[in-house]
């Protein structure tokens, strides 16, 4: 097994909202073995870590959209750039796509996703790095986009409630959500893309707690109707097969066209579906059947920001 695979494997097992505390050491020997970021910058007085992606046919006279990408709890950036395999369609349609780090505190490497200083700073930082990225690159203001794994998932929905003005529209993988939906007071409907396992070990499709988090995560089908409801979508969604083990329900003639969709791979693990292999012993297993990141980039497209 090369250095990568013994660092994607251990990234994988610590890639989860919530770690026993025998396990952050292996956290923090994976994080020294694979961990490379290139960018960094002071936010909130702390020096904060991010890998940075620039297509070689980047041209500083088009506008360019940028994809943000963050990590599951005790995950870091290349572990996410490798299981969700942003560079490869970067470098096909030509966007700027940065994998952020989150910080180590008390445990491992987590996004904070619940009410707090920690999550002030969190929100902060994504958007110095905005601020940070537009200054050295010509990005296109309308096509600002967050995405995430677990943990990152949860991430993304805090940024769809604080960053609304900012972030065009979001996609969450396998996500892990924590605060309320009577928290999330940005008015403006935020176009969004999911994607849940049915046999999720971590985070249950139907709700509920799991062993790893004290937690109580709502059921899938929920949380999204929910956001339609966020969003003014109609009250009837349109449900269609996919692929073999895939479902998508769609919630359309939303306000500003801010539709909501989730995909349900039946018997789907707290994987990425159609991104680099993890471990099926211990996330369940990976669909074949779609490719989550061309879907979302697609999705994106769609949905630039109305101003």
């Amino acid at each position: 097994m090369t250095v990568k695979s013994r660092g994607m494997v251990l990234g994988a097992v610590l890639a989860m909202i919530g770690l026993p505390v025998l396990l952050v050491a292996f956290d923090a020997l994976s994080f020294w073995i694979s961990n490379r970021t290139n960018g960094s910058l002071v936010s909130s007085g702390r020096t904060r870590e991010y890998l940075l992606h620039v297509p070689a046919s980047y041209d500083r006279a088009k506008p360019t959209p940028l994809i943000i990408s963050m990590h599951g709890a005790g995950g870091w950036p290349v572990q996410q750039r490798d299981v969700s395999e942003w560079d490869r369609l970067a470098d096909r349609a030509g966007f700027i796509v940065v994998y952020p780090s989150a910080v180590v505190e008390a445990g491992p490497r987590i996004w904070h996703v619940e009410r707090g200083p920690g999550l002030q700073r969190d929100v902060k930082f994504i958007s110095d790095l905005i601020d940070s990225l537009e200054a050295r690159y010509n990005i296109d203001r309308s096509m600002i986009f967050a995405n995430g794994l677990s943990n990152g998932g949860g991430m993304s929905f805090v940024l769809s409630c604080t960053m609304s003005d900012r972030i065009a529209a979001v996609g969450l993988v396998a996500s892990a959500q924590t605060l309320p939906w009577s928290w999330c007071t940005d008015r403006r409907p935020v176009p969004m893309m999911m994607f849940h396992g049915t046999a999720d070990p971590d985070i249950p499709y139907d709700g509920g707690t799991s062993w790893m988090a004290p937690d109580t995560f709502p059921n899938i089908l929920s949380w999204a109707k929910a956001w339609a409801r966020r969003n003014q979508c109609g009250a009837m969604p349109m449900d269609a097969a996919v692929a073999v083990d895939v479902t998508r329900l769609t919630y359309a003639n939303c306000v500003n066209d801010a539709s909501v969709v989730l995909y349900t791979v039946k018997g789907g693990g707290h994987t990425w579906p159609g991104g680099g292999p993890l471990p099926e012993w211990w996330l369940g297993r990976t669909s074949r059947g779609i490719d989550a990141t061309q879907l979302m980039w697609d999705f994106f497209l769609a949905h630039p920001l109305r101003r």
